[in-house]
């Protein structure tokens, strides 16, 4: 454990922290293993998982991550340094097999089941993940049966799905949806295929490990891959633990019993696994799990557990605000909203508001950072528009662009960062983990600026910003403005290559059901909000904008999808 001195000086933020905050804490870095086998130990009748009305009690937790660690080691030789991949939606499996890797003294790789084979591949082949752990629903385990096949994964081992339901579903799920299920025995690698159920049933106690909790590492988490082949952050055990340390201390006992956290964003994504699960987990606080977001599955999982904190990302909330069909009443239990993952415009808060009287409080992070970095007050109210402070232990700076130089309160910059969640490095990429720190700091790549209280506020990313006649012009700004007509609903803008201006932006539309309006009609509206130079060269209206798997809007493939479209014309 460790903790800094404060300067007030160069911190701003410490001012104005909430009372009973403070930002010299100490941080816990015990292993986070260690800390929900604690919390189990410590109430093992109480519910730890909830999904979809079938519950696991802290202590059958403990008692299956044990049993699965011990089969790890003994069937996988699973041990420090070995990358173990798990392939999982949200269901009792995942906490189940992501700790029992890191008890084992394994580090964990996530890998998206909604990724293609090509992107799996590289995950898996540049991990040297020798075992994967997976699902038997056809449409995921078909893609780990081609990765054995390639060769980029050895050995795997399959969760039977059904088992995960409570047993009326269970039955129901085995008559009606069998087709779902992949035909194990009849696959090409059978006899690559463990059962997750034979290897816990064998209750076979793992081997002590000792862990290094500032060296060893517990995840190597993928990220980058809007810019070329992604890379594995290594998030050391201390990594880890420490941001759960500091968001329990930003929460004021949010995460604490009797709260129930709501886990409908995937826990193979970096915040999801630190907030959904890690944090209440570790917390003896239970977690009810969605294996994917679907509106009145949310609203039914609100009304039967009455479930008080919901991590969330925009086009969630926006979702969940816009819809006919979500009533006040149904969100009533709802005491905080933590949005992160993608910027949160004003008129969605605004939206969410109307419907939820919640504390709605918007975080910001990255995968490198562990992730949180930023969170705007989860008791009290925040200034709008702003990420909120940087955490207890965490440091903030901006730097110019163009100089390197730090910027002062007001001027932008981009964001770097300083704390104990900070990763080690890339794995097997000295040059891109080279390029991420500057002077010691992590660049964020991100744009933003910091007022005379602490409170930061974001611009854009440094890779979407758009140079237009040497005039910086960043998407948000545009966005923002789109978003303020009540037509829109919601707004994705992409810098394309201008003969004349050298780049300019390009502004992709989803329209409100039942809205209508012109493009030229909406530059109009623009008008009085932006610049000439950020007004979009182009207003293309989509039926769907393209997402990422948590409902971030994506701009990779809006930028595929238009350069094919120019060079076709």
């Amino acid at each position: 454990m460790a903790s800094k001195s404060p300067a007030p000086h160069v911190r701003p933020w410490i001012a104005s922290y909430p009372e009973g905050i403070d930002w010299a804490v100490e941080l816990d870095i015990r292993p986070v293993h260690e800390q929900v086998l604690a919390a189990c130990a410590k109430n093992p009748s109480a519910v730890a998982l909830d999904f979809l009305g079938g519950t696991t009690s802290f202590g059958e937790l403990a008692s299956k991550i044990i049993a699965f660690a011990g089969a790890l080691q003994r069937e996988f030789g699973v041990k420090k340094g070995s990358r173990v991949a798990l392939m999982l939606p949200n269901t009792p499996f995942y906490p189940i097999a992501y700790y029992a890797v890191l008890r084992a003294g394994g580090t964990v790789v996530n890998c998206n089941p909604l990724y293609t084979v090509h992107e799996l591949s590289h995950i898996a082949e540049n991990a040297g993940a020798e075992v994967m752990v997976t699902l038997d629903l056809q449409q995921i385990f078909e893609k780990a049966e081609k990765l054995v096949q390639a060769g980029h994964i050895k050995s795997l081992v399959v969760c039977h799905f059904p088992d995960a339901l409570p047993l009326v579903k269970k039955i129901l799920f085995s008559v009606a949806k069998r087709r779902d299920l992949a035909r194990l025995k009849a696959s090409p690698i059978a006899d690559r295929i463990s059962h997750f159920h034979t290897m816990v049933e064998r209750g076979e106690p793992p081997t002590a490990v000792v862990i290094d909790a500032q060296t060893d590492i517990a995840v190597q988490q993928y990220t980058g891959g809007t810019t070329g082949l992604p890379k594995g952050a290594q998030l050391t055990h201390a990594n880890i633990a420490a941001n759960m340390s500091q968001i329990n201390h930003w929460g004021c006992g949010l995460f604490l019993p009797p709260a129930k956290i709501v886990a409908v964003l995937p826990f193979f994504h970096i915040f999801a696994m630190t907030v959904c699960m890690n944090v209440p987990l570790c917390n003896g606080t239970q977690v009810v799990m969605l294996p994917r977001f679907e509106l009145k599955a949310l609203l039914n999982l609100l009304t039967r557990t009455r479930a008080n904190v919901l991590p969330a990302v925009p086009t969630l909330l926006n979702a969940v605000a816009r819809a006919e069909g979500a009533t006040s009443e149904q969100l009533a239990s709802i005491e905080v909203a933590i949005s992160g993952g993608a910027a949160l415009s004003n008129e969605i808060r605004a939206a969410f508001g109307k419907k939820s009287s919640a504390i709605l409080a918007e975080g910001y992070g990255l995968t490198e950072a562990s992730p949180v970095v930023c969170c705007a007050a989860l008791r009290v109210p925040s200034k709008p528009l702003s990420i909120g402070l940087p955490l207890p232990g965490t440091d903030i700076r901006f730097v110019n662009l163009e100089t390197d130089t730090p910027v002062g309160i007001g001027e932008d910059g981009e964001v770097q960062v300083k704390g104990a969640q900070v990763m080690l490095a890339y794995y097997n990429e000295p040059q891109a983990t080279a390029d991420a720190f500057m002077d010691g700091w992590l660049r964020t790549g991100d744009v933003g600026h910091m007022d005379e209280d602490g409170y930061v506020f974001l611009v854009d990313r440094i890779k979407d910003l758009i140079i237009s006649s040497g005039f910086n012009v960043y998407p948000r700004t545009i966005e923002e403005a789109l978003m303020a007509h009540d037509a829109v609903e919601e707004a994705n803008v992409i810098g394309v290559p201008d003969d004349y201006r050298g780049e300019a932006p390009i502004a992709f539309v989803k329209l409100r059901d039942g809205a209508s309006i012109t493009a030229d009609e909406l530059k109009v509206f623009l008008a009085e909000r932006i610049s000439k130079i950020e007004m979009p060269r182009e207003i293309i209206f989509k039926d769907t904008l393209p997402k990422t798997l948590i409902g971030k809007l994506s701009k990779k493939e809006l930028r595929e999808e238009y350069a094919q479209s120019t060079a076709t014309t």
